[in-house]
């Protein structure tokens, strides 16, 4: 029995045996891993904005505009493609204009969401599209629906875009911006379903139809791609509205959200966990692969072309803060059990790059499973900032089908597929293979047969560690970093791969 990676996440393998075959083959049908997969997330919570990405233009930490100069080193190394701001549930509370002009003439705004902290706005869209700029990386702004207006949102959409001379964009230009940037992908809102409004998706999709509709950069209507607010997990009555409702015409994408975590009302240590907790993780993140099949299914019912993106805007880990700090700004530390979450969920991903175009781990600085953690002015890189680096070959390739069966992880007599794989091929011919084992205590040998490509030679690169609490700590930053791997046999086109427990292997074709 062959099974394919897309329904990976449902397999229970019978197999008993020690070593796993699998194939890799031509695909019959070209996709491509949208490079898009593997955004990031910012928004005005904890230590991720004010402290974590922007320390202010008078810090004597390095900086660029007040962006740490470390930081824009480090996102730049991972090639990030896109970068969504302002939020997540701030979103729907933030008026654009409060963050424009003079710094010193900005009003100051409570953060009811996030600690209830004072917010200067010396961060604002300027900050934010600038940085953009600093990265390579394109925005992705998520616009104030819950508390706002259609005026509000519209005139926002003028200031940034419109080129010509307009109220909006003649004040653009007084605050020292000449040009338009850039700007095509938009958020209509954030989690309508709670708080952005707790609405329901009927009365949602008729307020996102009256946005959509006023959005227009006065020169393409095709120029703008919107995403409409999604569901949240397991809702798919909310996809099934959202398809059902919203003309094809006036959206490009659906959101979906969904975080890995023991137990919601018990999320535990994110360092200091056991072996069950970390099974229970790995099970809701491995229910990635079910939710997008699930979601995906309804909108090829609707949308049988594939003109609209499944858009999952926030994932990642979620557990309890770390002791000491403030509960309203979600700082956890990163460990190899948030690289295993990052490896399959990645994977998936890539495996349904057909309808999945574009997907932001939440969050980028300080923030649940943060790819960089600060510490005035220290900073380190996670484990999962390792995953996306070995990842990134993945961005812009064509998706190759892999056929396997998955050797199991059993722990109290529970089980789970052990090994996630997806594979892509560059222009150039070169054939990369990510491979995670998320078992904690076994080595799973994969025979891999690839044949096709005629591949004589491979390297590879490794990310694991002796602990699956192991984490890097500003003591000790390269606790857990990125090791050339070599376990690894290559004859005529077959490979034999041993894949230690809990680690997560890139190959490339010499």
């Amino acid at each position: 029995m062959k099974v394919m990676p897309w329904i990976l996440a449902t397999f229970v393998s019978m197999a008993v045996s020690a070593q796993t075959t699998a194939t890799i083959s031509e695909p019959s049908e070209k996709v491509t891993i949208s490079k898009h997969i593997y955004g990031h997330f910012a928004e005005h919570l904890g230590r991720c904005i004010y402290d974590g990405i922007y320390v202010g233009e008078n810090s004597t930490i390095p900086n660029i505009n007040g962006v740490r100069k470390d930081i824009i080193a480090a996102l730049r190394e991972l090639d990030i493609p896109n970068l969504r701001w302002p939020g997540g549930c701030f979103a729907d509370t933030y008026h654009w204009k409060d963050g424009v002009g003079p710094k010193k003439d900005r009003p100051a705004m409570v953060n009811r969401w996030w600690g209830g902290v004072t917010e200067d706005n010396s961060f604002g869209t300027h900050d934010f599209l600038n940085l953009c700029e600093e990265l390579g990386a394109e925005p992705y702004l998520a616009a104030n629906v819950g508390s706002s207006t259609v005026q509000e949102f519209t005139e926002y959409i003028q200031y940034v875009t419109h080129p010509g001379k307009s109220p909006m964009s003649d004040w653009r230009r007084e605050n020292g911006r000449d040009n338009p940037w850039e700007v095509s992908f938009w958020g209509v809102g954030n989690e309508m379903w709670g708080c952005g409004g707790n609405m329901t998706p009927e009365h949602y999709a008729d307020v996102y139809r009256q946005y959509a509709t006023f959005m227009t950069d006065w020169s393409n209507t095709d120029g703008f791609f919107r995403v409409a607010s999604g569901a949240n997990v397991d809702d798919y009555h909310w996809t099934e509205v959202m398809m059902r409702d919203i003309p094809k015409s006036l959206i490009e994408g659906v959101a979906l959200h969904s975080y890995s975590f023991v137990e919601w009302n018990e999320k535990g240590s994110a360092s200091d966990f056991d072996e069950a907790q970390y099974f229970s993780t790995m099970q809701t993140a491995l229910k990635m692969e079910e939710l997008v099949t699930k979601h995906s299914a309804i909108m090829d019912k609707y949308d049988p072309q594939n003109k609209v993106a499944l858009v999952v805007d926030e994932w990642g880990g979620w557990y309890e803060v770390e002791e000491g700090t403030n509960p309203g700004f979600l700082y956890q530390q990163n460990t190899m059990r948030d690289a295993m979450i990052a490896g399959v969920t990645l994977n998936i991903f890539n495996n349904h790059a057909m309808r999945v175009k574009m997907a932001n781990l939440a969050q980028t600085v300080n923030v649940l499973q943060a790819v960089i953690l600060t510490e005035g002015e220290k900073m380190i890189l996670t484990p999962t900032y390792h995953v996306l680096k070995m990842y990134k070959v993945h961005q812009d390739a064509t998706l190759l089908p892999v056929n396997f069966e998955s050797p199991t992880y059993t722990y109290n007599g529970e089980i789970l597929p052990a090994v996630s794989i997806s594979a892509s091929k560059k222009e150039s011919g070169a054939v990369h293979i990510s491979l995670v084992n998320i078992d904690a205590q076994k080595e799973h040998i994969i025979n891999l047969s690839m044949e096709e490509f005629g591949a004589k030679q491979l390297t590879g690169t490794i990310l694991t560690s002796n602990s699956l609490q192991d984490h890097n700590t500003f003591e000790a930053p390269e606790k857990v970093k990125i090791k050339a791997f070599s376990k690894m046999k290559i004859k005529k086109g077959q490979v034999e791969i041993s894949l230690p427990p809990f680690s997560v292997v890139v190959l490339q074709t010499e």
